[in-house]
Protein backbone atom coordinates (compact mmCIF):
# COMPACT_ATOMS: atom_id res chain seq x y z
CA UNK A 1 0.00 0.00 0.00
CA UNK A 2 2.58 2.38 0.71
CA UNK A 3 4.32 2.38 -2.84
CA UNK A 4 1.22 3.27 -4.27
CA UNK A 5 0.18 5.67 -2.15
CA UNK A 6 1.89 9.47 -3.34
CA UNK A 7 4.68 10.90 -1.75
CA UNK A 8 3.34 13.52 1.44
CA UNK A 9 6.03 15.62 0.86
CA UNK A 10 8.28 15.92 -2.47
CA UNK A 11 11.02 17.83 -2.69
CA UNK A 12 12.59 18.94 -6.29
CA UNK A 13 15.95 20.87 -6.74
CA UNK A 14 16.57 22.85 -3.53
CA UNK A 15 18.98 25.05 -2.98
CA UNK A 16 19.83 27.31 0.21
CA UNK A 17 22.42 29.67 -0.16
CA UNK A 18 24.56 31.12 3.07
CA UNK A 19 26.57 34.93 2.51
CA UNK A 20 29.69 34.30 4.52
CA UNK A 21 32.54 36.34 4.57
CA UNK A 22 34.06 34.69 2.10
CA UNK A 23 31.10 35.03 -0.41
CA UNK A 24 27.96 33.20 -0.95
CA UNK A 25 27.81 29.37 -0.55
CA UNK A 26 24.97 26.94 -1.48
CA UNK A 27 24.73 24.88 1.89
CA UNK A 28 22.19 23.06 0.10
CA UNK A 29 22.73 22.61 -4.08
CA UNK A 30 19.82 20.82 -6.22
CA UNK A 31 18.70 18.05 -3.29
CA UNK A 32 15.45 16.33 -4.38
CA UNK A 33 13.98 13.31 -2.64
CA UNK A 34 10.37 12.17 -1.61
CA UNK A 35 8.75 10.16 0.97
CA UNK A 36 5.82 8.48 1.46
CA UNK A 37 3.35 7.91 4.09
CA UNK A 38 4.68 5.20 6.94
CA UNK A 39 8.07 5.60 4.85
CA UNK A 40 11.24 6.43 6.74
CA UNK A 41 14.22 8.21 4.65
CA UNK A 42 17.34 8.08 6.22
CA UNK A 43 19.94 11.17 5.41
CA UNK A 44 23.34 10.35 5.66
CA UNK A 45 27.38 11.94 5.59
CA UNK A 46 29.79 12.93 7.17
CA UNK A 47 29.11 16.57 9.55
CA UNK A 48 29.18 19.43 7.06
CA UNK A 49 27.50 17.82 4.21
CA UNK A 50 24.51 19.61 4.79
CA UNK A 51 21.93 17.69 6.12
CA UNK A 52 20.70 19.66 9.16
CA UNK A 53 20.46 22.51 6.82
CA UNK A 54 18.22 20.68 4.54
CA UNK A 55 16.11 19.96 7.31
CA UNK A 56 15.78 23.92 8.27
CA UNK A 57 15.15 24.54 4.66
CA UNK A 58 12.02 21.97 4.66
CA UNK A 59 10.78 24.40 7.20
CA UNK A 60 12.23 27.47 5.96
CA UNK A 61 13.90 27.94 9.59
CA UNK A 62 17.28 28.69 7.52
CA UNK A 63 19.14 30.79 9.80
CA UNK A 64 17.88 34.70 8.97
CA UNK A 65 19.28 36.81 7.10
CA UNK A 66 22.74 35.30 5.72
CA UNK A 67 21.02 32.46 5.02
CA UNK A 68 18.48 32.07 1.72
CA UNK A 69 16.26 29.39 -0.25
CA UNK A 70 16.93 30.73 -3.28
CA UNK A 71 15.17 28.19 -5.59
CA UNK A 72 13.19 24.67 -6.10
CA UNK A 73 10.23 23.08 -4.45
CA UNK A 74 8.90 21.93 -1.22
CA UNK A 75 5.05 19.99 -2.12
CA UNK A 76 3.70 19.08 1.60
CA UNK A 77 0.91 17.72 1.52
CA UNK A 78 -0.25 18.83 -2.04
CA UNK A 79 0.59 22.32 -0.92
CA UNK A 80 3.53 24.22 -2.34
CA UNK A 81 5.23 25.54 1.00
CA UNK A 82 8.07 27.63 -0.35
CA UNK A 83 5.48 30.54 -1.59
CA UNK A 84 3.45 30.18 1.74
CA UNK A 85 3.23 33.49 3.88
CA UNK A 86 5.19 33.34 7.34
CA UNK A 87 1.44 33.45 8.77
CA UNK A 88 0.81 29.84 6.78
CA UNK A 89 3.84 28.66 7.88
CA UNK A 90 3.46 29.35 11.88
CA UNK A 91 0.16 26.83 10.70
CA UNK A 92 2.43 24.28 8.67
CA UNK A 93 5.59 23.93 11.21
CA UNK A 94 3.76 21.53 14.27
CA UNK A 95 0.47 21.20 12.58
CA UNK A 96 1.88 19.19 9.41
CA UNK A 97 5.34 18.80 9.94
CA UNK A 98 7.62 18.91 13.03
CA UNK A 99 11.49 18.62 13.79
CA UNK A 100 13.25 16.24 16.81
CA UNK A 101 16.54 18.25 17.28
CA UNK A 102 19.49 16.61 18.56
CA UNK A 103 20.11 17.85 22.08
CA UNK A 104 16.89 18.35 24.37
CA UNK A 105 18.53 20.38 26.89
CA UNK A 106 18.70 23.42 24.25
CA UNK A 107 14.97 22.93 23.07
CA UNK A 108 13.50 22.56 26.49
CA UNK A 109 12.99 25.87 28.52
CA UNK A 110 14.34 24.94 32.00
CA UNK A 111 11.85 27.68 33.99
CA UNK A 112 8.57 26.13 32.21
CA UNK A 113 7.12 22.77 33.59
CA UNK A 114 7.17 19.80 30.94
CA UNK A 115 3.20 20.78 30.93
CA UNK A 116 3.35 23.75 30.15
CA UNK A 117 5.31 23.30 27.41
CA UNK A 118 3.38 20.49 25.06
CA UNK A 119 0.42 22.61 26.10
CA UNK A 120 1.93 25.35 24.07
CA UNK A 121 2.93 23.72 21.03
CA UNK A 122 -0.60 22.20 20.76
CA UNK A 123 -2.35 25.52 21.97
CA UNK A 124 -0.27 27.03 18.37
CA UNK A 125 -2.78 24.03 16.29
CA UNK A 126 -5.70 23.41 18.53
CA UNK A 127 -8.54 25.70 19.64
CA UNK A 128 -9.24 23.94 23.34
CA UNK A 129 -10.07 25.24 27.14
CA UNK A 130 -7.43 24.76 29.27
CA UNK A 131 -8.82 21.47 30.70
CA UNK A 132 -8.60 19.93 27.34
CA UNK A 133 -5.77 21.04 26.65
CA UNK A 134 -4.12 19.82 29.71
CA UNK A 135 -5.77 16.29 28.64
CA UNK A 136 -4.36 16.48 25.49
CA UNK A 137 -0.56 17.20 26.43
CA UNK A 138 -1.30 14.14 29.29
CA UNK A 139 -2.07 11.90 25.99
CA UNK A 140 0.95 12.94 24.06
CA UNK A 141 3.24 12.41 26.80
CA UNK A 142 1.33 8.83 27.38
CA UNK A 143 2.04 8.56 23.53
CA UNK A 144 5.51 8.46 24.08
CA UNK A 145 5.30 6.05 27.03
CA UNK A 146 6.28 8.44 30.13
CA UNK A 147 6.07 7.21 33.06
CA UNK A 148 2.80 8.90 35.07
CA UNK A 149 2.36 11.64 32.69
CA UNK A 150 -0.18 13.29 35.19
CA UNK A 151 2.42 13.93 37.48
CA UNK A 152 5.54 14.68 35.00
CA UNK A 153 3.22 17.66 33.47
CA UNK A 154 4.21 19.15 37.02
CA UNK A 155 7.99 18.56 36.32
CA UNK A 156 10.68 20.81 34.79
CA UNK A 157 13.00 19.51 32.42
CA UNK A 158 16.28 19.04 34.65
CA UNK A 159 13.99 16.57 36.90
CA UNK A 160 14.20 14.19 33.81
CA UNK A 161 16.69 12.19 32.72
CA UNK A 162 18.52 12.70 29.48
CA UNK A 163 15.95 9.90 27.47
CA UNK A 164 12.76 11.56 29.58
CA UNK A 165 13.27 14.37 28.00
CA UNK A 166 13.79 13.38 24.61
CA UNK A 167 10.64 11.63 24.94
CA UNK A 168 9.18 15.07 25.63
CA UNK A 169 10.62 17.12 22.78
CA UNK A 170 9.07 13.97 20.55
CA UNK A 171 5.57 14.28 22.49
CA UNK A 172 5.95 18.40 21.64
CA UNK A 173 6.58 17.23 18.04
CA UNK A 174 3.79 15.03 17.60
CA UNK A 175 1.09 16.93 19.65
CA UNK A 176 -0.80 17.80 16.50
CA UNK A 177 -0.44 14.69 14.91
CA UNK A 178 2.39 16.15 11.99
CA UNK A 179 2.24 13.71 8.72
CA UNK A 180 5.88 14.42 8.54
CA UNK A 181 8.74 14.37 11.42
CA UNK A 182 11.92 15.52 10.66
CA UNK A 183 14.15 13.64 13.55
CA UNK A 184 17.57 15.58 13.28
CA UNK A 185 19.91 12.98 15.05
CA UNK A 186 17.59 12.26 18.12
CA UNK A 187 19.55 9.93 19.53
CA UNK A 188 23.25 11.05 19.24
CA UNK A 189 23.18 12.07 23.52
CA UNK A 190 21.62 8.67 24.37
CA UNK A 191 23.15 5.65 25.75
CA UNK A 192 22.81 2.37 23.29
CA UNK A 193 19.68 0.66 26.06
CA UNK A 194 17.65 3.88 25.69
CA UNK A 195 18.47 4.80 21.84
CA UNK A 196 16.88 1.55 20.95
CA UNK A 197 14.37 1.81 22.99
CA UNK A 198 13.51 5.61 21.20
CA UNK A 199 13.66 3.98 17.67
CA UNK A 200 11.35 1.37 19.16
CA UNK A 201 8.97 4.07 20.41
CA UNK A 202 9.51 6.38 16.52
CA UNK A 203 8.53 2.93 14.90
CA UNK A 204 5.99 2.08 16.58
CA UNK A 205 4.07 5.55 16.11
CA UNK A 206 5.09 5.46 12.85
CA UNK A 207 3.11 1.98 12.51
CA UNK A 208 0.14 3.49 14.30
CA UNK A 209 -1.01 6.90 12.55
CA UNK A 210 1.33 6.26 9.01
CA UNK A 211 3.81 9.28 9.74
CA UNK A 212 6.22 9.47 7.20
CA UNK A 213 10.33 9.88 8.96
CA UNK A 214 12.91 11.88 7.58
CA UNK A 215 15.89 11.04 9.96
CA UNK A 216 19.19 12.39 9.65
CA UNK A 217 22.21 10.26 11.39
CA UNK A 218 25.64 9.37 11.18
CA UNK A 219 25.13 5.87 12.11
CA UNK A 220 24.75 3.09 9.41
CA UNK A 221 23.46 0.53 11.91
CA UNK A 222 20.24 3.04 12.99
CA UNK A 223 19.93 3.04 8.93
CA UNK A 224 19.49 -0.44 8.91
CA UNK A 225 17.33 -0.66 11.65
CA UNK A 226 14.70 2.36 10.84
CA UNK A 227 14.83 3.59 6.48
CA UNK A 228 13.36 2.24 3.94
CA UNK A 229 15.28 4.60 1.71
CA UNK A 230 18.79 6.29 1.99
CA UNK A 231 19.99 9.36 0.90
CA UNK A 232 23.88 10.34 1.00
CA UNK A 233 24.92 13.79 1.04
CA UNK A 234 28.43 15.24 0.25
CA UNK A 235 29.62 19.21 0.39
CA UNK A 236 25.85 19.65 -0.39
CA UNK A 237 24.50 17.47 -2.83
CA UNK A 238 22.93 14.08 -2.97
CA UNK A 239 25.23 11.36 -4.24
CA UNK A 240 23.74 8.61 -4.10
CA UNK A 241 19.92 7.42 -3.07
CA UNK A 242 17.73 4.51 -3.42
CA UNK A 243 16.92 1.72 -1.21
CA UNK A 244 18.59 0.19 2.52
CA UNK A 245 18.87 -3.07 1.20
CA UNK A 246 20.37 -1.93 -2.11
CA UNK A 247 22.54 0.51 -1.03
CA UNK A 248 24.29 -1.64 2.02
CA UNK A 249 24.76 -4.95 -0.79
CA UNK A 250 25.65 -2.80 -3.77
CA UNK A 251 26.61 0.86 -3.17
CA UNK A 252 27.40 2.91 -6.75
CA UNK A 253 29.12 6.05 -5.69
CA UNK A 254 32.53 5.40 -3.96
CA UNK A 255 31.92 8.14 -1.17
CA UNK A 256 29.12 5.55 0.36
CA UNK A 257 31.20 2.71 -0.58
CA UNK A 258 33.56 4.32 1.56
CA UNK A 259 31.23 5.15 4.27
CA UNK A 260 30.28 1.36 4.86
CA UNK A 261 33.76 0.61 4.77
CA UNK A 262 34.11 2.95 7.82
CA UNK A 263 31.72 1.01 9.75
CA UNK A 264 33.52 -1.43 12.15
CA UNK A 265 32.67 -4.98 11.69
CA UNK A 266 32.56 -7.52 14.96
CA UNK A 267 33.38 -10.12 12.27
CA UNK A 268 36.51 -8.94 11.01
CA UNK A 269 39.28 -9.07 13.25
CA UNK A 270 41.63 -5.75 11.42
CA UNK A 271 44.62 -3.89 13.17
CA UNK A 272 43.95 -0.78 11.60
CA UNK A 273 40.09 0.59 10.91
CA UNK A 274 39.57 2.19 7.59
CA UNK A 275 39.10 5.76 7.42
CA UNK A 276 38.83 8.76 4.58
CA UNK A 277 41.45 10.49 3.17
CA UNK A 278 41.29 13.86 3.31
CA UNK A 279 38.54 16.52 4.32
CA UNK A 280 35.31 17.64 2.45
CA UNK A 281 36.26 20.49 0.48
CA UNK A 282 35.17 23.98 1.98
CA UNK A 283 31.66 25.23 0.29
CA UNK A 284 33.47 28.32 -1.10
CA UNK A 285 36.22 26.47 -2.70
CA UNK A 286 34.64 23.48 -4.41
CA UNK A 287 36.08 21.79 -7.23
CA UNK A 288 35.03 22.22 -10.78
CA UNK A 289 33.92 18.83 -11.26
CA UNK A 290 32.90 15.99 -8.86
CA UNK A 291 32.89 17.47 -5.44
CA UNK A 292 34.63 13.92 -3.89
CA UNK A 293 37.32 13.52 -6.55
CA UNK A 294 40.35 14.74 -4.25
CA UNK A 295 38.95 11.91 -1.92
CA UNK A 296 38.37 9.50 -4.50
CA UNK A 297 40.51 6.08 -5.43
CA UNK A 298 39.12 5.52 -8.75
CA UNK A 299 39.16 9.36 -9.91
CA UNK A 300 39.44 9.62 -13.79
CA UNK A 301 40.63 12.94 -15.72
CA UNK A 302 36.84 14.03 -16.75
CA UNK A 303 36.11 13.62 -12.34
CA UNK A 304 38.38 16.92 -12.35
CA UNK A 305 36.90 19.29 -15.16
CA UNK A 306 32.63 17.84 -15.06
CA UNK A 307 30.33 16.71 -12.24
CA UNK A 308 28.04 13.79 -13.06
CA UNK A 309 25.08 13.31 -13.76
CA UNK A 310 22.16 10.95 -12.14
CA UNK A 311 22.48 7.67 -13.40
CA UNK A 312 19.84 5.19 -12.69
CA UNK A 313 20.00 1.33 -12.09
CA UNK A 314 19.00 -1.30 -14.60
CA UNK A 315 17.14 -2.83 -11.68
CA UNK A 316 14.43 -0.29 -11.73
CA UNK A 317 14.05 -0.05 -8.13
CA UNK A 318 14.75 3.99 -7.93
CA UNK A 319 18.42 3.61 -7.23
CA UNK A 320 20.30 6.29 -8.46
CA UNK A 321 24.35 8.08 -8.23
CA UNK A 322 25.97 10.70 -9.15
CA UNK A 323 29.80 9.00 -10.75
CA UNK A 324 31.26 8.70 -13.69
CA UNK A 325 32.53 5.35 -13.33
CA UNK A 326 28.42 4.60 -13.59
CA UNK A 327 28.83 5.99 -17.43
CA UNK A 328 30.36 2.70 -19.18
CA UNK A 329 27.74 0.36 -17.08
CA UNK A 330 24.08 -0.53 -17.74
CA UNK A 331 22.94 2.35 -15.62
CA UNK A 332 21.45 4.95 -17.85
CA UNK A 333 21.38 8.40 -17.11
CA UNK A 334 18.26 10.04 -15.75
CA UNK A 335 16.03 12.17 -17.21
CA UNK A 336 14.80 14.04 -14.65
Amino acid sequence: MMAQEAPIIEVRELETRIDTKMGPIKAVDGVSFSVRPGQTLGIVGESGSGKSITALSLLRLVPKPAAKITSGSIILDGEEILTASEARMREIRGGKISMILQDPQTSLNPVFTIGSQVIEAIATHVKASPLELLERAIEALKRVRVADPKRRVEDYPHQMSGGMKQRVVGAIALGSNPKVLIADEPTTALDVTIQAQYLKLLKDIQTETGLAIIFITHDFGVVARMCDQVAVMYAGRVVEQGPVRQIFSDPAHPYTKALLNSVPSVEEDVKRLYSIRGQPPAFWDMPAGCRFEPRCDKAMPKCKTEYPPIYESPDGDHHCASCWELESTEWTQSRY
